[in-house]
This record gives C-alpha cells, structure tokens and sequence, in this order.
C-alpha cells in the first residue's frame, strides 16, 4: 500500500533523465542553467528549491521534499530545461497558413507584410532569436532557439486574424484542425 502512495508523488515528467545530444553543453549555475550547443546558447533560470546535476551526459532534476508546491516546480524546470537542449541542438519550427480570398503575406525586411482583410496591411516584425520565412503567398515559417518566443510571435501572427468558424478565413497554424460550423440558414433548413 505505502509503495503505490509514493509512486503517485513521483513526478512522471520530473523523474525523466535529459539525455544530452552530441555538442551540447549544460553548465550549472545558482539559479539557472546555461546550455550551449550547435545552434546557440540558452540561459534558463529556475527555482533555486529545485536541485539540477549534471552526471555523465545525462541532466537529473531533484526537489526537496514532496509538498505540491515542490512537485509542481519539479516538473516545470525539467521541461525547461528539456526545451532548451532540443532548441539549442535542434531548433523549433511553427508554420501558420493563411486561408481566404486575397489573403497573403509578404516578406518585409527582417519581418512580414500580413494583407488579410483591413483597409491596412499588418507588420509583424520578429524580436532578436527568431526569424521568419515566406513560403509562396499563403504560408509562414517561424524559426528560432527558445520555444517561448517561437509560440509567442506565432501566436502574434494569428492573432492578426484568427480563423472564423462560419466562413474558413484567417490565420491558423499549419497542424490546427478547425471545426466549421454551418450557417444560421444552414442549421434552420436541418
């Protein structure tokens, strides 16, 4: 009985060991970790409640004790630090795709031209990290390290129009299913 109780506080995703690709570099320091690979160095700071090892090509995370508090910051600063040897070796990718008529989008210096809708065209420039490529006149690409940012000027940029449900216009991103929903006249003639 007592040993299915303490497998329960185990954190499934804390407990996991980070296993370090080839070239990359974790470095331990108060407070936070810097990791260093072939695309770039990432610094991510945690908990200092948590502990971080470094041992034999493989990153373990500790908490101190199995209070919810400590558990819930157990799993967080793995997956941080998971993310940043991924984007450091490997790098994250987010696509969006434009749907609806004369709907595009064209590449502006370091950043975008969104035309979707508005009497004025939309400028998204991207912050320091993370790039951003055009592909044909309908298809965006977002390039960088740090999985934040990515998601964060990716979310921006479907922010500009998100998806209608009624009439399959605005920005989505590449792997979203959306659900359409039949007009007021579709649905009263069922």
């Amino acid at each position: 009985v007592n040993e299915k109780k303490e497998e329960k506080t185990l954190s499934r995703i804390g407990r996991k060991p980070i296993t370090l690709p080839s070239g990359v570099q974790v470095e331990v320091q108060y407070g936070g970790v810097k990791v260093t690979g072939p695309m770039g160095t990432l610094e991510q700071k945690y908990h200092p409640e948590v502990v971080v090892k470094v041992e034999d090509g493989v990153v373990l995370v500790e908490r101190q004790s199995d209070r919810k508090f400590h558990h819930s910051l157990h799993g967080l600063t793995r997956s941080l630090i998971a993310n940043a040897v991924t984007g450091v070796s490997e790098g994250f990718t987010r696509s969006l795709d434009l749907m609806g008529v004369g709907y595009r989008v064209v590449a502006a210096g370091d950043g975008i031209t969104l035309n979707v809708g508005y009497s004025h065209p939309v400028e998204i420039h991207p912050g320091p990290g993370v790039t951003m490529e055009v592909e044909g006149a309908n298809r965006i690409h977002i390039r960088g390290i740090d999985k934040q940012k990515v998601g964060q000027l990716a979310a921006q940029v479907r922010r500009a129009r998100p998806p209608n449900a009624y009439k399959e216009k605005g920005i989505k991103y590449s792997d979203e299913v959306l659900h359409f929903k039949p007009g007021k006249a579709a649905a009263r003639k069922a």
